[in-house]
């Protein structure tokens, strides 16, 4: 059995819990999914070149790694996509420095006046 066989779960066990972690995941999987292409395209060269078969086994076992890593990158893909973004830690950030600085009531007439707001839009 081949121990570099990534499972389609471990992305969860390792989760990235941030934007830069998931490109920077992202990029790792691209990596290795290039790796791997590389190395079927060196087999098929190689198997071309003595007129002969490709290892099944091997090819198998290679197409198996790239259809693993394929299924972490959409993963973490979906993952990031679920994540907050810059806009959203702003505007975060704009909440709570209003609440620091203004009491509850100012907070009460500023939510009031976007639901009123959101509700004329909808």
């Amino acid at each position: 059995m081949d121990t570099t066989i990534i499972g389609i779960g471990a992305v969860t066990g390792n989760s990235p819990t941030t934007r830069e972690e998931c490109q920077q995941r992202l990029l790792e999987i691209h990596n290795d999914i290039a790796a791997i292409r590389t190395e079927i395209a060196t087999a098929d060269l190689e198997r071309q070149a003595r007129r002969g078969r490709i290892n099944p086994t091997a090819f198998l076992n290679m197409k198996g790694r790239l259809r693993t890593l394929q299924a972490q990158a959409a993963e973490v893909s979906v993952r990031m996509s679920r994540l907050p973004g810059r806009k959203d830690a702003l505007k975060e950030m704009l909440i709570v420095l209003f609440r620091e600085r203004h009491d509850d009531a100012a907070w009460a007439v500023v939510l009031d006046e976007a639901h009123r707001r959101l509700g004329e839009v909808a």
